[in-house]
């Protein structure tokens, strides 16, 4: 058993997001994101069979596709297979939580 605290990590930088490896085992990866206000993290996609989450830990943007945005708030997620285009755009400071799995 692993107890993470979230509280460790709510680090930001004025320059780029930040991210911090929580956990990663062969079942599955969680990752924590900072995005700054304004910052983004750019659509992309993995040629490999799985699923991801991105929880909103804190604060507001949206979640991007190639060709949409869905606005996104605190205890929203979304749910998405890993190859499927996705993204990040922070509106406010914004701390989003990605499981993936199987972990790449």
């Amino acid at each position: 058993m692993k107890k993470i605290d979230l509280a460790d990590t709510n680090e930001f930088s004025p320059i780029s997001m930040r991210s911090f490896v929580l956990h990663d085992s062969p079942y599955f990866k969680i990752i924590n994101f900072n995005l700054g206000a304004g910052q983004l993290f750019p659509v992309h996609s993995h040629q490999i069979e799985g699923q991801l989450s991105i929880v909103v830990l804190e604060g507001e943007g949206e979640f991007l596709t190639d060709n949409a945005s869905i606005p996104a708030k605190v205890g929203e997620i979304l749910v998405s297979d890993i190859s499927d285009p996705h993204g990040v755009k922070a509106k406010t400071n914004m701390r989003i939580l990605v499981t993936i799995a199987p972990p790449i």
